[in-house]
């Protein structure tokens, strides 16, 4: 399932490149947080004192494809902030140092929720050398991702939530809502105790304990997709310790579950029809030169995937779904359109799954044999199915919406139609995503009912025109929600985020992180073109 991009290196870092402008999902649903993370405590606690005292230990990187100047390390967290004596949670880190005379640290969240930091800075380390010159620019794999002991439902749950909510018998819902359960019960068996504490708010008190262990009196922070909502709970949650903040391709704070999967299937839809108009004016794109029966064979493919999955190297399944979930990761960026263009000709002309796995898992090559000692392996690898796994469990225990099984078995036809109608392409695969929630506790009220009117140092909020996961009209609503202390650049471009591919937008951020330079609210970078002004 994991899979490399291309086998050449150029093609590859290209491609790692553009992880900053990607995200796995916009916006699924909540699991379970049960309020943990949601009391008052801080670093003068007694019983957090032994996590806020602790000093990071850097060293080189293990591993073949890990940059000899990028340093690991890992800290110690609480596995439960209410009752830190249950046990403990390791996470790990990565840097690059800063040049000269670094003033602190700037940490920075990929996205996801479950992209691993760790693998997102060693591929991605050169958009943000810029900061090297005032900061070590750091990242992590936040609990429950990555190295920092990785959730998991093992590789076949998707699958099974898909087949359960997308058959043609739709006569019988409460089946399909009993094998949810199962699934989510899974889920709980292949995580560990981790999986109930896995959400943002969590995320945002681990944040505050590195802050700490970097030496740094507050966060300078730049977060991406998810990182947005990320770096606003951390805001709300610890607001005097808030340096320098940069959020590109905001999050919605508030709206439904459903509400948010059916914006992301729209504009995964509408970034496709884009991606087919550019492909079938080469002679080399597989669907041909007409992009309305482009759109229709694209949409023939994924139910032919469906109805005969195709094997793979690693022993499970390509299916229709399969392909929904690496076209959407594909669409992120059009840095990516060339690549994903040959992984898509590689399926249709010879069968060949490996390039479009690796989209359907963010680009992230199968991890490689490291020695046993090494201080980034917990016990095994890190799961096949982590991203979409991690993806679910802190999206579900973000929101706090958990219908009942009455009305879910009342609704769910018309919810399929509904996704499907926003998009023929990835309306299941979206809507499979919004029920896997369900058999999972209620998630958390914190974020939509108390990150709001931030009493913070200005932020500066990104949000892009084009943007196929997280619609423009999201950071104006965040940028309301959060009050005076927002900032709103309008990059008048296309793909998800700015930083990584308007150079306007670069600028804008970097003088604000390295000098304090905010641009007014509500200017503007506009095509990349003039980006380059």
């Amino acid at each position: 399932m994991l899979a490399k991009l291309s086998t050449r290196p150029s093609a590859r870092c290209r491609a790692m490149r553009s992880s900053v402008r990607r995200r796995a999902a916009t916006g699924a649903a909540g699991l379970a947080l049960l309020g943990a993370g949601l009391t008052a405590l801080g670093d003068t606690d007694p019983d957090l004192g032994r996590f806020y005292d602790q000093k990071i230990r850097w060293t080189a990187c293990e591993g073949t494809e890990l940059p000899e100047d990028l340093q690991c390390g890992r800290i110690t967290v609480p596995l439960d902030y209410a009752e830190p004596e249950k046990g403990t949670l390791e996470l790990a880190l990565a840097r690059y140092r800063g040049t000269g005379d670094p003033r602190g640290s700037v940490v920075l969240n990929f996205g996801g929720p479950g992209g691993s930091g760790v693998l997102g800075l060693a591929h991605g380390g050169k958009e943000f050398m810029g900061l090297t010159d005032a900061y070590d620019v750091v990242s992590f794999d936040p609990r429950g991702v990555g190295r920092s002991s990785p959730v998991s439902c093992g590789t076949e749950a998707t699958g099974r939530a898909l087949e359960a909510t997308g058959g043609e018998d739709m006569s019988d819902p409460r089946e399909a809502l009993a094998q949810l359960r199962e699934v989510a019960a899974e889920c709980a068996e292949h995580s560990g105790p981790v999986l109930s504490h896995i959400g943002t708010v969590d995320v945002a008190r681990d944040l505050d304990v590195m802050r700490q262990a970097l030496g740094d009196k507050k966060l300078n922070y730049l977060g991406f997709s998810y990182g947005t909502r990320l770096g606003a709970v951390y805001a709300s949650r610890f607001p005097e310790k808030v340096g320098r903040f940069a959020l590109d391709g905001v999050d919605t704070l508030t709206e439904p579950l459903t509400e948010q999967a059916v914006a992301s299937a729209k504009g995964q839809q509408k970034a496709l029809e884009s991606f087919l108009t550019w492909c079938t004016q080469d002679i080399a794109c597989p669907f041909g030169q007409d992009p309305r029966d482009a759109r229709r064979q694209v949409v023939r493919l994924v139910e032919s995937l469906d109805e005969n999955p195709v094997p793979t190297d690693f022993g499970f399944e390509f299916t229709g779904q399969d392909l929904a979930g690496a076209l959407g990761q594909g669409l992120y960026s059009k840095e990516l359109w060339p690549l994903l263009q040959r992984a898509l000709a590689q399926l249709m002309e010879d069968g060949d799954t490996r390039g479009v796995e690796a989209f359907a898992t963010g680009g992230v090559a199968p991890p490689s044999p490291r020695p046993s000692d090494d201080p980034l392996v917990d016990e095994g690898e890190v799961p096949l199915d982590n991203l979409p796994a991690a993806l679910m469990a802190v999206n579900c225990a973000d929101d706090p919406d958990r219908p009942t099984a009455e009305r879910l078995t009342r609704d769910l036809a018309r919810l399929r139609t509904a996704y499907e109608e926003a998009s023929p392409v990835f309306g299941r695969y979206r809507l499979a995503q919004v029920l896997m929630c369900h058999g999972r506790p209620k998630g958390t009220d914190y974020i939509r009912e108390r990150v709001k009117d931030l009493d913070t140092p200005k932020m500066l909020l990104v949000g892009t025109r084009g943007d196929p996961a997280t619609p423009y009209r999201w950071t104006v609503e965040t940028a309301e929600r959060l009050g005076e202390a927002a900032v709103v650049l309008d990059n008048r471009g296309e793909g998800h985020t700015g930083y990584g591919s308007s150079e306007c937008v670069h600028r804008k951020v970097d003088d604000f992180l390295l000098y304090g330079s905010l641009p007014p609210s509500g200017s503007s970078c506009g095509s990349e073109e003039d980006g380059r002004l």
